[in-house]
């Protein structure tokens, strides 16, 4: 038996390894497009796109684990199904669980290890991933002039041109305004035509012109005898001239990580539950303020606050007001008898008074909604989270179950129909999956329910088709559904006869 588990954990790690750089390979390049803008003509060093492609391929690794598992199952049992070697070993007695048992063990293993590599690797690879893509976002493109528009990308410089030839790239009717003295508009360049290019280390932009001039206003004189402002300036002519301007700004700025360290995708499950318990507090106490503030709205307004108090009775004394509210029974009140028996002052008062106190309940409820809905939507962040990190460890257990009966019953190795059934039974599961994660975010179920709903699917699938594979079933074998075909256009036929 040693050997037949050696033989089977064999023909499993192979395709796994494979797969699984395969899959990081798909995912990485599909969140490259979801950010290819904000990435293109940044002028990014090899060691920044090195360590940012590391940090994301590890930020990818729990999604892609379980679609590499189930991938591997599917190949290697089909291998072992194609080549009739699960055959021969049910023909000496071994049952398909026997086969399956040491990669189910060694799937259990990763499972546990895909668990603690999200709880500890991928909030800080998603730290470090996510300040570094802010960084790129941030950083200045590379200087792109638009001909007729003043271009103020440069700082100290004021660049604009009349037309560019797109063969050549020659720029006419140049203008630059230097500010970098922080003067003004003291130093202006106009030439014909020239030409403008990065230099090699990309720190400096080169520019060529031909056929211009430079105007430059002199600091400002004041003259004793006329008591008369002067402004001399001085203008050269040139044929050619090689300017050089500093790309000051360009640079990639690191910004500090702690600024992103309180995402619920940068926690681990003791920091999620932390915050968890934090926001659920911070929730109940809006409650009980809100509450409070339209208590003291609606119910404990003083009662004489809307009618004045009649012209000569008396104060009550406040000393026993606490026992005369003990001893108030709640009496039937007729709004409309009531309202009849003021005058048109009094019932104006009484109206303004309504009015106000609606408006104002009507504003602190809306402001006490808004700060619920935020609150509640970073809980459900968080909840969601902690989650997760259980659901995709489980699922890599769970797509072994699925993956190697499917071999076994499917009896196809290689890259064709395995990756095709992989595909889509990880598309069905993810759209289960962020379907859920939608209802729970919105508060339409409790997140348990929201986040395990796919996974409460997954299961019974499971376990249907290691029933199925372990008892030989043809489920998967077209030429089962064509003979089962035939034989009901045989009986149609027969019948058509006898009618």
């Amino acid at each position: 038996m040693k050997k037949l588990h050696i033989l089977v954990i064999k023909s499993f790690i192979g395709p796994l390894i494979l797969t699984f750089f395969f899959v990081i390979f798909v995912l990485l390049m599909q969140f490259l497009w979801k950010y290819i803008d904000d990435l293109i003509g940044k002028g990014l060093e090899i060691d920044v796109i090195s360590e940012f492609l590391l940090y994301t391929s590890a930020s990818l690794v729990p999604m892609a684990m379980p679609l590499a598992i189930l991938l591997a199952s599917l190949m290697s049992f089909g291998n072992l199904a194609e080549n009739l070697e699960l055959l021969a070993f049910k023909s000496s007695g071994i049952s398909l669980i026997r086969i399956m048992a040491p990669v189910m063990v060694f799937s259990g293993l990763i499972s546990v290890g895909a668990f603690f590599f999200a709880n500890n690797v991928v909030p800080i690879t998603n730290l470090k991933m996510r300040s570094l893509l802010f960084d790129i976002q941030q950083q200045r493109p590379e200087l792109t002039i638009k001909p007729g528009v003043f271009d103020n990308t440069l700082e100290g410089y004021s660049i604009r041109i009349g037309d560019r030839d797109s063969r050549t790239n020659l720029l006419k009717d140049i203008w630059i305004y230097d500010h970098t003295d922080k003067q003004g508009n003291v130093s202006v360049t106009v030439a014909d035509s020239g030409y403008m290019k990065m230099s090699a280390d990309e720190k400096h932009l080169l520019l060529t012109l031909y056929n211009g001039r430079t105007y430059i206003e002199l600091q400002k004189e004041k003259k004793e005898d006329r008591h008369i402002k002067s402004y001399p300036h001085r203008r050269d002519r040139f044929e050619h001239q090689e300017m050089i301007i500093e790309m000051t700004g360009f640079g990639l700025n690191r910004t500090d990580e702690k600024l992103f360290r309180n995402s619920y995708a940068m926690l681990n499950l003791n920091q999620l539950q932390h915050f968890e318990d934090s926001l659920s507090n911070e929730i109940d106490e809006l409650y009980d303020k809100f509450h409070r503030t339209i208590h003291g709205t609606l119910a404990a307004k003083p009662k004489g606050i809307l009618i004045d108090r009649a012209p000569g009775q008396p104060v009550r004394d406040t000393s026993n007001m606490e026992e005369e509210a003990q001893e108030l029974q709640i009496a039937r009140l007729h709004v409309d008898s009531a309202y009849a028996e003021l005058n048109k002052l009094e019932r104006r008062k009484a109206l303004t008074q309504a009015l106000n106190y609606a408006r104002t309940n009507k504003s602190v409820t809306a402001s006490n909604v808004g700060t619920e809905e935020f609150r509640i939507g970073r809980l459900r962040r968080y909840q969601n989270e902690i989650h997760r990190k259980f659901t995709y460890s489980l699922l890599c257990l769970i797509f072994f179950f699925i993956g190697a009966p499917l071999g076994a019953i499917i009896r196809k190795g290689g890259l064709g129909v395995p990756v095709i059934v992989s595909v889509l039974l990880f598309l069905v599961y993810y759209i289960i999956s962020i379907t859920g994660e939608k209802f729970a975010r919105e508060s339409l179920v409790i997140p348990f329910v929201g986040m395990w709903f796919s996974t409460f699917v997954t299961i019974p699938v499971s376990i249907w088709l290691t029933w199925k594979a372990a008892n030989d079933s043809v489920i998967m074998n077209i030429e089962t559904y064509f003979t089962w075909f035939s034989k009901m256009k045989l009986r149609a036929r027969k019948r058509i006869r006898r009618s």
